[in-house]
């Protein structure tokens, strides 16, 4: 999860449609517009889901309401409560529309705010709340990994992803200890460059700079 830059511009025909005359069922899955919708999301979420920052295509994807339909219907048609999210079940969209109550305004939004102010991850596929946090702030990381459940199925996913760069992180340790910044920091950046368009970047970038 990372600080996504969302396009003002509604996707083209979004406007036409109102909460209270049209419905995101009826409407929505039918027309060409839902392919508009998707090109705005893959452009500010790099065909990755806004929540684990999977890889996400046509057969395992939906568009998500970060408000809820059935809590703020309102927002149906509203471009900015949508995201793209990937379809894995008990996770992401799929868990928070499953998970009961809670207050909105607890979950962490990447288009507004920046969830690494929050979250950090760890070699071992664990996402958790930084030690520096308040207690407003930790419980809005809390609330967020459990809303989205973050650490349940997708622990095991993000190990396995990360396993190959735990060991570039530790020959970048080494290199640091060893050598001039002058030397390795360029090597590092050149690597969070090549990175920073894969599914789960933020958690590689997380484990590659310590």
């Amino acid at each position: 999860m990372h600080k996504l830059e969302r396009d003002p511009a509604p996707p083209t025909g979004l406007a036409n449609y109102q909460h209270g005359q049209h419905t995101w069922g009826s409407h929505i899955p039918k027309l060409h517009e839902r392919e508009q919708i998707w090109k705005k999301l893959d452009a500010m979420q790099g065909k990755r889901c806004a929540y684990c920052e999977a890889a996400i295509d046509k057969e395992n994807r939906h568009i998500e309401h970060f408000r809820q339909r059935s809590r703020y219907p309102q927002g149906t048609f509203a471009w900015n409560n949508l995201f793209g999210s990937c379809n894995r079940k008990n996770t992401c969209g799929d868990h928070k529309d499953r998970c009961g109550d809670y207050d909105y305004r607890d979950l962490i939004k990447p288009d507004i705010e920046d969830p690494e102010h929050y979250l950090l991850f760890s070699s071992t596929g664990t996402v958790s709340a930084r030690n520096n946090l308040d207690a407003a702030e930790r419980h809005r990381a809390d609330q967020t990994l459990r809303i989205l459940n973050l650490n349940g199925p997708l622990r095991q996913i993000r190990h396995s992803e990360l396993a190959g760069y735990v060991q570039t992180a530790e020959e970048f340790a080494r290199m640091a200890q060893e050598f001039a910044p002058s030397e390795w920091l360029p090597l590092l950046l050149e690597e969070l460059n090549t990175v920073e368009a894969l599914p789960y970047a933020t958690a590689i970038r997380h484990i590659l700079t310590g």
